[in-house]
């Protein structure tokens, strides 16, 4: 195995461990500043669906759930009931939910963001990055759909492209802390931890951050072994179930870290030497 090789399985394992945080955070927000995903005080938010443990989320999933079936072309409840869906890890059957709205609805932007969203969560990520750019409109460009796309195109490997959308995110949005995160995790996926605990750090200072953004900092933080410091970030404004859950995560990540160093260690010792 040569350096080269390693450094990809590296990259391909940080990758995949961090691919769906990139993707949930990312695309958490591609509805305008009203989110289409609440209609009155009553409907959680997501970051109060973050907090709820799973036989919570089980109760809101059977409750929303009934009302896209008693209406499966009704915008809000489509679109409500995808998103728990996702939460709670059934993303074919998002996906099969948002195919029903988007049909209904072909031209409402934040029906084809949510769509965008569940393709992308289902890894159909170039499907979801046309959807996205159908949704965006150059007469009123929305930040959430520039975040969203780089998100995609990290998710392609097509980092440069995705931090440019980033950028452009940043510029119609300055100091929006889920777009310095998604730029953060950008430079995860490459292996470039400094820069992105740079970024992470920075968007964890925003005063809109909120908890995925710093559980994003401390899943950085861990990858680079400070794990003492990782399990700090995680156990803020978490319950104790949700903490241990990130703290277990964090464990899992890091001891793969270790695992591949080694490997790589080990199969720099057993070269044989050069003449």
């Amino acid at each position: 195995m040569t350096r080269s090789t390693t450094l990809q399985i590296r990259k391909a394992r940080l990758a995949q461990a961090t691919g769906a945080v990139l993707i949930a955070l990312a695309l958490a927000g591609c509805a305008t500043k009203k989110d289409v995903t609440t209609t009155g005080s009553i409907q959680p938010s997501a970051a109060s669906m973050e907090a709820m443990s799973a036989s919570q989320l089980d109760n809101l999933e059977r409750s929303i759930g009934a009302a896209y079936e008693r209406n499966p072309k009704d915008r809000n409840a489509g679109l409500r009931y995808a998103q728990v869906l996702g939460m709670t890890g059934k993303h074919v059957q998002a996906l099969a939910v948002m195919q029903q709205v988007v049909i209904a609805h072909p031209t409402d932007r934040d029906v084809l963001s949510a769509y965008g969203k569940a393709q992308a969560a289902a890894g159909q990520f170039e499907q979801a990055l046309e959807t996205i750019r159908r949704a965006q409109t150059p007469d009123r460009p929305d930040w959430r759909l520039y975040s969203a796309e780089g998100a995609v195109l990290d998710q392609l490997g097509r980092s440069d492209e995705a931090r440019q959308k980033y950028r452009m995110a940043l510029d119609a949005q300055p100091n929006e802390p889920t777009i310095i995160s998604n730029l953060g995790m950008s430079y995860v996926l490459t292996g470039d931890l400094r820069t992105a605990e740079t970024y992470m750090r920075n968007a964890a200072q925003q005063p809109a951050a909120d908890s995925r953004v710093r559980q994003n900092l401390a899943l950085v933080v861990g990858l680079q072994g400070r794990f003492a410091e990782a399990e700090t970030i995680a156990k803020r404004e978490l319950s104790q179930q949700q903490a241990d859950a990130n703290v277990t995560y964090l464990r899992s990540m890091l001891s793969q870290q270790n695992s591949w160093a080694k490997l790589a260690d080990k199969d720099a010792k057993a070269k044989p030497a050069v003449n």
